[in-house]
């Protein structure tokens, strides 16, 4: 049987394979937004990279300079009383400089027109002598082409916190107010006993007899009457300097003539022995000029610059926090490992004295 004839049958064609649709006109952005997606990476990252340059360099750099005003009470923008506060243990190191932001914050109230007053709100036990009298010195410059200082204590200005109000026009204390403790105090730690315990013996070069007389490294014994001498003539200088920023910041005369101010009484420095007093024998004894707190101490600044009671604005400029500084300061000790450190509770935080600096400090901080 014959096979059929295909030949006069058409070809059979493969099918055609499914073609894509044709680009359509969105495409042709793909690429330039690829292209401005990694440009706005980079331009990004070099902006962060920037950012975290000058973070570090400020970590490291000196503490700066801009202060930012604060208001502590709404009032009259044209009739302001600067706050300044002096907090804690007067020094001029760590993480913040005292002297350098008070003075800072004097020069900021001198150079405003609108701040007719300054009141220095004073929370202090004491500390570095010329930290005390660099605070005392920038109140007296001020007062002399500007408006009055105006001091309120608070809790505690003893000492070096009495030095910082002596200059002041007036000043205020709360009844309980401990102050007074007006002398000086220098300490120097002894570690000789202890090294001889445990065999070490100091060797010392020096080009005089008095060179090492403060050293903690000498026995007791060998601080001659010479060097006792000295160091005693040393502390009457610097006590005979409080004294006459006492006397001559309580005379009734210049700017104090006004009936609100008190005189020191004629025995006064009966009481300047490094006793401490209470806010009302401070007055009594005319350290102080008026008993009240830091509201009347406002009210009395109203007053005697000419503001309507309870109109003052009161401002404050507040430092910058020195995240650089406190890092620095912080970072100077390094952890001791366990074991090797001794730590005793006296149930107080006491300010360490640094061997060798005198200090206005309130001295019933280190009573027996």
């Amino acid at each position: 049987m014959s096979q059929p004839d295909d030949r006069g049958a058409p070809p059979l064609l493969p099918n055609p394979a499914p073609q894509s649709p044709p680009p359509t006109g969105g495409n042709r952005y793909v690429l330039p937004i690829v292209f401005l997606f990694i440009a706005g990476l980079f331009i990004f990252g070099g902006w962060i990279i920037s950012a975290f340059n000058q973070f570090t360099s400020g970590m490291t750099a000196p503490a700066r300079t801009e202060f930012t005003e604060v208001t502590l009470r709404s009032g009259d923008s044209e009739n302001r009383i600067a706050v300044i506060d002096v907090t804690g243990i007067i020094t001029s190191i760590g993480p913040s400089d005292m002297v350098a932001t008070i003075k800072k914050q004097l020069k900021l109230a001198a150079a405003d027109k609108r701040v007719k007053a300054v009141i220095l709100r004073i929370d202090s036990p004491g500390g570095e002598v010329m930290a005390s009298d660099e605070i005392a010195r920038a109140i007296r410059e001020f007062e002399t082409d500007n408006g009055p200082v105006i001091a309120s204590m608070g809790g505690m200005a003893a000492s070096g916190g009495y030095y910082v109000a002596a200059p002041c026009r007036y000043i205020f204390a709360n009844e309980l107010t401990i102050t007074g403790s007006i002398g000086v105090i220098m300490q120097s730690i002894n570690l000789h006993g202890l090294l001889d315990k445990v065999g070490v013996k100091p060797v010392t070069f020096k080009s005089g007899p008095n060179k090492d007389m403060l050293s903690s490294l000498n026995p007791p014994e060998a601080t001659t009457s010479e060097q006792k001498e000295i160091m005693q003539r040393f502390i009457d200088d610097t006590y005979d300097a409080f004294v006459k920023v006492v006397e001559e910041g309580r005379a009734k005369k210049g700017n104090r003539t006004e009936k609100d101010a008190r005189a020191l009484i004629e025995e006064w420095q009966d009481y300047a022995d490094g006793r401490i007093l209470t806010g009302k024998e401070a007055h009594q004894h005319g350290l102080v000029d008026q008993l009240g707190n830091f509201d009347d101490a406002v009210k009395f600044t109203e007053k005697f610059v000419g503001i309507d009671l309870g109109k003052a604005r009161l401002i404050k400029h507040e430092a910058p926090l020195d995240f650089g500084g406190l890092l620095r300061f912080l970072g100077q000790a390094e952890k001791a490992p366990a074991g090797t450190t001794v730590q005793v509770d006296l149930g107080m935080d006491l300010p360490r004295l640094r061997p060798g600096v005198p200090y206005y400090l309130s001295s019933h901080l280190y009573a027996e």
